[in-house]
C-alpha cells in the first residue's frame, strides 16, 4: 500500500504563494503519474495539475500561469507551486498517485486565500 503525505498548506493574502509538498512512502510501485485536486463544500473533486512519469504536465485552465507542478528524479515526491492565489484558490488540496495497482490518495490540506 501507498501512503502519500501532504505539507505547505495554510493561510495568505490574495496576490501570495503557497508551495505544496506531497511524499509517497510505503510499496514500491510502477508510478504513471502523480498530481494535486481539489474540493471545496458541495463540489466535485477537480483537477489541479498532474505530471506524469515521463514529465508530461496538464494543467487546470483556472491554474494556468500561476501554478507549477515538478516532482523529484525518483518521482516519488510531488510539489506544487501556486504563485498569484486567488480567494477562489480556497480548497483542500489532495495530493494523487496514479500507479499500476490504482489511485492512492493523500489526506488533505487546507488552503485558504483571505485577506
Amino acid at each position: 500500500q501507498v501512503q502519500l503525505r501532504e505539507s505547505g498548506g495554510g493561510l495568505v493574502q490574495p496576490g501570495g504563494s503557497l508551495r505544496l509538498s506531497c511524499a509517497a512512502s510505503g510499496r514500491s510501485v510502477s508510478i504513471y503519474a502523480m498530481g494535486w485536486y481539489r474540493q471545496t463544500p458541495g463540489k466535485e473533486r477537480e483537477l489541479v495539475a498532474i505530471i506524469g512519469v515521463g514529465g508530461t504536465l496538464q494543467y487546470a485552465d483556472s491554474v494556468k500561469g500561476r501554478f507549477t507542478i515538478s516532482r523529484n528524479r525518483a518521482m516519488d515526491t510531488v510539489f506544487l507551486q501556486m504563485n498569484d492565489l486567488k480567494p477562489e484558490d480556497t480548497a483542500v488540496y489532495y495530493c494523487n498517485l496514479n500507479s499500476r495497482v490504482g489511485q492512492s490518495w493523500g489526506q488533505g490540506t487546507q488552503v485558504t486565500v483571505s485577506s
